[in-house]
């Protein structure tokens, strides 16, 4: 048997004990911190997407609204929404009809009959509502509300847009 001498350097079982388990603590902590970061990234990433695909949404129908002459919301106040106006400069006849698909906001556009564009306005669109319905094409509608929300993740954005057409529009 060896016997310990008062001069002997080095670290006792309980020290050693310690020293992990101060360690396997400190380490946890940076993990569980890192991880926090990463999950607060994804959700500051998703409502950040949810509110552009909302805007973009909302600043297309408007200002298709502001220069549509005649409005036509089917009674579900839903889509398909069209609108048609006449270009006071040529003459031409323009209709803008937008329809949401698979959580996707779709803008046909005509001049005349033809389709001249189909473009996406907006993704992750979970729900949308326009009023007032209008079953028939209503010249100088007062007022039209478009809602809409987009959901990415588990992130959510909705709006609530007003449109006033101009005046003898």
């Amino acid at each position: 048997m060896r016997l310990i001498h008062k001069g002997q350097k080095g670290f006792t079982l309980i020290e050693l004990v310690i020293v992990i388990g101060l360690t396997g603590i400190i380490t946890a902590g940076i993990t569980l911190t890192i991880f926090q970061v990463f999950n607060m990234d994804t959700r500051t990433r998703n409502d950040m997407i949810a509110v552009y695909q909302v805007r973009q949404a909302g600043k297309l129908v408007s200002e298709d609204v502001l220069e549509a002459q005649c409005v036509n919301v089917p009674v579900s106040s839903d889509f398909p929404l069209t609108l048609n106006w006449t270009d006071p400069a040529t003459g031409n006849k323009h209709g803008v009809i937008y329809t949401l698909a698979n959580k996707i906001l779709w803008r046909e556009h005509y001049v005349g009959s033809t389709l001249n564009s189909t473009t996406k306005v907006a993704e992750y669109i979970s729900q949308t509502s326009i009023t007032p319905a209008q079953t028939e094409c209503v010249p100088n509608v007062s007022a039209l509300t478009f809602t809409v929300t987009a959901t990415v993740g588990e992130q959510s954005e909705t709006r609530v847009y007003q449109v006033n057409p101009r005046t003898g529009s």
